[in-house]
């Protein structure tokens, strides 16, 4: 689908982001609507679509019982802490995150299970934590 979809969809590139994504609305109607698929024993995606029989709600209003505080990210991604702001990312803003001192003036963000980033409370610097997704790699064996 990848392949077909660049192949498509992206190849020439649209002058803009607004013309690109009609070209993407584009394939995607086509690929649903108007194409068979030798997976699904030659019919159309749209065929086979359900739609879902509940309603999808978003995610429970997080809480942070062990951290000291619960702090909603701004609309311009910045964490309120007291009189400082703390510029963040813009990825969460509405969501709560949890805050907790961690050393002297040292502050720990953390994102549902994940830990996102410290932050100085005297300069408002903030640093990333440790990637907990990125690739493990081993050492070299020395035989």
């Amino acid at each position: 689908m990848h392949l077909t979809l660049k192949r498509e969809a992206t190849k020439p590139a649209a002058r803009n982001f607004l013309q690109q994504q009609a070209k993407f609305d584009e394939f995607v109607e086509c690929y649903n609507c108007e194409r068979p698929h030798q997976a699904i024993g030659m019919k159309y995606p749209i065929e086979l679509y359900e739609p879902s029989p509940g309603p999808y709600r978003g995610l429970t209003e997080l809480e942070y019982p062990l951290h000291d505080r619960t702090i909603t990210v701004t609309r311009c991604g910045r964490i309120c802490f007291g009189r400082l702001k703390i510029n963040f990312s813009t990825v969460f803003p509405g969501q709560n995150v949890g805050v907790k001192e961690v050393s002297d003036r040292i502050w720990l963000v953390s994102f549902m299970d994940y830990d996102l980033g410290f932050f100085d409370d005297e300069t408002c610097r903030l640093e990333s934590a440790i990637n907990p997704f990125e690739a493990k790699v081993l050492p070299m064996s020395p035989v």
